[in-house]
């Protein structure tokens, strides 16, 4: 049997591996673009999957497609949907910047399967990629579509549970460790008290915020570019075929947002709901690296640091000392939020390279989304499970708090801002307690400094309850 076999288009015949599903212009780009060693995001082959199986089934039910040939094309569309058929996707993802090669990679593939399935041969065109398969279909519209598409399963799927189990996470040590309280800091230097279960409730309030804000993205990245073709008129295919097509991806998804855009030559033209998607990415991403941060910070030590926190120890930490265990969960989500927010840049720059009609960097804007996307909800995974969940409040941060100078802020109203300085002061110098001091420099007794300097009192019970 030979390696290969002669497959035709446009520009003449091609040789392609006898036991590949796509063909020649598959094959063309292949050639091409061997540049970053990678194809499109799984997700957006499989957003092409589902994209040509529910285009073949409504063009047979407006009378446009037989009924073979469409049972045929869905269900080979079905396995690329199931990533099934995804080492037959072999274009890179820096390639033609409207996606036409990855749409005509998923058209061949699907009308060569096909083929198979109505016992034709590969190639011969029985189930024609472009006649059949891309009915009613241009690149302009169908690959912006899948990329949307991509993104708004990939968040739905991965991302939202994610911070979902995140956010609950934050709420269950807020609980846990409400009556636990430290010293809060303001410029990183010592302020006066806070509960641990008060900063944890910010960062839990922080995520349900961002979910939120996705939420709002997401339903951006549903309003689907398909049914503009080329230039966004629609030429070629039939009125009723985008929205129908929408309804059932809908449907099929679990996406009750999913339509048609109200104005595709916007739609077309730029991808500004995937910028929209993608700085709510970045917005939360700044958020996460605030809060492994600040985790990273308390957990410092064990001796000379803040040592407030015990994270549960993963690895060694040094390949010489040691004793040496490192916050390298924290590390590790500091470094994917960088990634994340670099990602948004090139999303930005992407959607600024729309000329006209069209955007002509969409492939390279798919790869950073969708990569922001899964990087951070498998970050966040491994953050909750290896990091949060056996985090430890340690002794030392009840008892640093009895030494904080700033507890003489409570004394303002009493003995006057310049007096309560003074003790301070004292206080810095010499390692004693506010309460020491005080008792000899004010005449207050002592019922009435510890009601005052009680560090519960301070925190008050602000945070005790969950957002709503």
């Amino acid at each position: 049997m030979s390696e290969h076999r002669s497959e035709k288009d446009t520009m003449g015949e091609v040789k392609v591996p006898a036991s590949a599903y796509y063909g020649a212009q598959t094959e063309r780009a292949r050639q091409n673009f061997p540049i970053g060693g990678g194809g499109i995001p799984a997700v957006v082959v499989r957003a092409l999957g589902l994209l040509k199986g529910a285009a073949a089934a409504v063009n047979q039910q407006l009378g446009l497609l037989d009924e073979q040939r469409a049972a045929a094309i869905q269900q080979a569309a079905q396995e690329v949907a199931r990533n099934e058929l995804d080492a037959h996707f072999v274009v890179d993802a820096f390639q033609t910047g409207s996606g036409t090669s990855s749409n005509m990679n998923a058209n061949e593939v699907i009308a060569n399967r096909a083929c198979e399935l109505l016992g034709a041969e590969r190639g011969s065109k029985e189930v024609h990629p472009n006649d059949h398969v891309n009915l009613g279909q241009s690149s302009n519209d169908v690959f912006p579509s899948a990329v949307q598409l991509g993104l708004a399963l990939a968040v739905k799927e991965q991302l939202l549970p994610e911070l979902r189990s995140l956010a609950l996470c934050l709420h269950e040590i807020a609980d846990d460790t409400f009556d636990d309280v430290k010293t809060g800091r303001t410029h990183l230097m010592d302020a006066l008290p806070i509960r641990f279960g008060q900063e944890f409730r910010g960062y839990a309030s922080q995520v349900d915020r961002a979910i939120e804000r996705i939420g709002h993205a997401l339903d951006q990245v549903c309003e689907l570019p398909l049914g503009g073709t080329a230039v966004g008129t629609g030429v070629n295919a039939h009125p009723k075929l985008a929205s129908l097509v929408c309804a059932k991806l809908a449907e099929d998804c679990g996406l009750p947002q999913l339509l048609e855009t109200s104005d595709h030559f916007q739609a077309q033209s730029c991808l500004d709901a995937v910028v929209h998607l993608s700085g709510a990415l970045r917005g939360f991403a700044t958020a996460l690296f605030k809060i492994a941060n600040d985790i990273r910070w308390m957990a410092s030590g064990p001796l000379n640091g803040l040592a407030e926190i015990a994270l549960p120890a993963v690895q060694p930490g040094s390949s010489i000392m040691p004793a040496k265990v490192n916050p390298v969960i924290c590390e590790s989500v500091l470094m994917l939020c960088g990634q994340v927010m670099a990602n948004d840049v090139a999303v930005g720059f992407g959607n600024s390279q729309g000329q006209f009609e069209l955007n002509t960097m969409m492939p390279f804007m798919a790869r950073n989304a969708v990569e922001s996307v899964v990087i951070l909800a498998n970050g966040l995974r491994m953050f909750r499970e290896r990091c949060l969940k056996d985090l430890e409040v340690t002794e030392q941060a009840g008892k640093r708090v009895e030494r904080n100078p700033m507890l003489v802020t409570a004394l303002n109203a009493e003995i006057g801002y310049e007096a309560a300085a003074k003790i301070a002061k004292e206080a810095g110098k010499t390692e004693r307690t506010v309460r020491e001091i005080a008792a000899e420099r004010t005449e207050l007794d002592g019922d009435r400094l510890a009601e005052l300097l009680d560090p519960r009192r301070l925190c008050g019970d602000g945070g005790r309850e969950r957002r709503k």
